[in-house]
């Protein structure tokens, strides 16, 4: 009887035991993320654009999980892809188009290694191609742009590869014009002191520098439209027409033009775990509240049911860590 009773409490005790360790097996999985060690640099754009804000909301999100983080301001889309390939940041903001020239080495980056090692995280919100110009010009049409002073954004920036792409669907080149690879802050900055006729700002609706520019100068938008934008977009087929809405910058009418989805990209050598757990908390209703406070494009477009735009049917690829999200939410 007593051996029995031995033989008994053994079993109770191993299946105790047993139960014991797979408890502990779960919660080490449950919380294998230590937040506390891992850093996240999230990479932005100039000061005076929309990416600054926005990244430094994502930077925060991250902050109050536990993450060591920082918002760092660049010079955006073309510094970012280049910093996020060689190791310098773990998330940067950067424009779609510019990325899957990156990574399928045409356009801007014609006769370069392809940059396979390219991650996406998320879509974000629409930039859209703002031709900016004042009533003072003259200047309505992007044939008037010939023979004109014209900031076209820094060299291989986001900018400057659409300004590009819009200048040869309308079958011009730059040296029709007198073009200056000035930043669109600091174009606008020469467009208040009549050193500069037209700024090609891309970015999402509302930028604060055209509203800056609208307080002394009538803006006006150069349109892309009819069979330039249809080129544009049987290229380039990232692009999307898109309308700039009168009451946004308070002009005298609505303006057709071009758009192309930001994406948000992330090193390849983040964890897994780390990038679905940033997820979980960015698509939470606290997390999508931070980000949204910082602009209003950011509240209107960034959302869970829009997460793969920008991405979807191209060939970035998804870090693992956000497929197992997007998978695990049912999106596909």
């Amino acid at each position: 009887m007593k051996k029995l009773l031995t033989i008994m409490l053994a079993m109770v005790l191993a299946v105790t035991l047993a139960a014991c360790g797979s408890s502990k097996k779960e919660n080490a999985g449950a919380g294998k993320v230590d937040r506390s060690k891992q850093f996240v640099t999230v990479l932005t754009g100039p000061t005076s654009g929309i990416y600054f804000p926005i990244g430094g909301a994502f930077s925060k999100v991250a902050g109050e999980m536990g993450y060591k983080t920082s918002a760092t301001a660049t010079g955006a889309t073309g510094e970012n892809i280049n910093a996020i390939l060689t190791g310098q940041g773990e998330m940067a903001i950067a424009m779609a188009d510019s990325v899957i020239q990156a990574v399928d080495a045409f356009g801007a980056y014609q006769g370069k290694k392809p940059a396979a090692d390219l991650r996406a995280m998320m879509g974000l919100w629409p930039n859209v191609c703002q031709i900016v110009t004042t009533a003072d010009s003259g200047i309505k049409t992007f044939a008037d742009i010939k023979g004109k002073r014209v900031g076209v954004g820094a060299p291989n920036s986001g900018v400057e590869l659409n300004a590009r792409m819009i200048f040869e669907a309308h079958g011009m080149k730059y040296s029709d014009a007198k073009v200056d690879y000035l930043s669109y802050g600091e174009a606008i900055d020469q467009m208040k002191n009549g050193q500069c006729d037209v700024a090609f700002v891309t970015s999402g609706l509302g930028n604060a520098t055209i509203k800056e520019l609208g307080t002394t100068k009538e803006i006006v938008f150069i349109p892309v439209e009819g069979e330039a934008l249809a080129k544009l977009i049987k290229k380039y087929p990232f692009y999307v027409e898109w309308k700039i809405p009168k009451e946004v910058y308070d002009t005298k009418k609505e303006t057709t033009t071009a758009a192309v989805m930001n994406i948000m990209l992330v090193s390849k050598n983040l964890p897994d775990d780390v990038v679905y757990d940033l997820l979980t908390s960015i698509y939470s209703e606290k997390g999508l509240a931070t980000i949204g406070a910082s602009h209003a494009t950011a509240k209107k477009e960034i959302r869970l049911e829009t997460a793969l735009r920008g991405i979807k049917g191209t060939s970035v690829q998804l870090h693992p860590g956000a497929a197992k999200f997007y998978a695990e939410k049912g999106i596909k």
